[in-house]
């Protein structure tokens, strides 16, 4: 009983053992949050496989085309497994509970809000503008600048 207690603590095995298995870790719940990061986990791996494809130009066509594939497939897995996986499977479910919470602006509120985004950076940059060539004038009038 010992021994198989000590297989359990051990994070290798258990990572090993989860990403054997091929069920769905609570499947009807946080699926937009899981459907959102295993996409971009997705086209993460496919972008490593791609470059990985160019990167072996030089190699003949075999290597060029199996390896790329393997560490496509294996990518593929890897994500879908990590997304199932039940502790980061609960945090992405709290995170979609957590989105549904937030009280999102309307349309004219964003449009609003971004108006007075611009017209603040715009009126810093002319102040900070102003300032610049103040003291630009004043350092070059004491020839401390030239």
């Amino acid at each position: 009983m010992g021994k198989e207690k000590n297989a359990t603590a051990n994070p290798v095995v258990l990572m090993l053992r989860e990403l054997c298995q091929v069920g769905l870790y609570k499947r009807n719940q946080g699926r937009i949050a899981r459907q959102v990061t295993g996409g971009a986990l997705l086209i993460i791996v496919a972008l490593g496989a791609w470059r990985l494809h160019e990167f072996m130009i030089n190699s003949d066509k075999t290597t060029q085309l199996l390896v790329p594939t393997a560490v496509l497939l294996a990518g593929l897995w890897i994500s879908y497994r990590l997304v199932n996986m039940p502790s980061f499977a609960d945090f992405l479910i709290a995170v979609e509970a957590e989105m549904n919470k937030v009280s999102w602006p309307t349309m004219g509120e964003l449009w609003r809000s971004l108006l007075v985004v611009l017209f603040s950076i715009g009126f810093l940059v002319v102040i900070l503008a102003a300032y610049d060539i103040f003291w630009r004038l004043v350092l070059h009038f004491l020839s401390v600048v030239r």
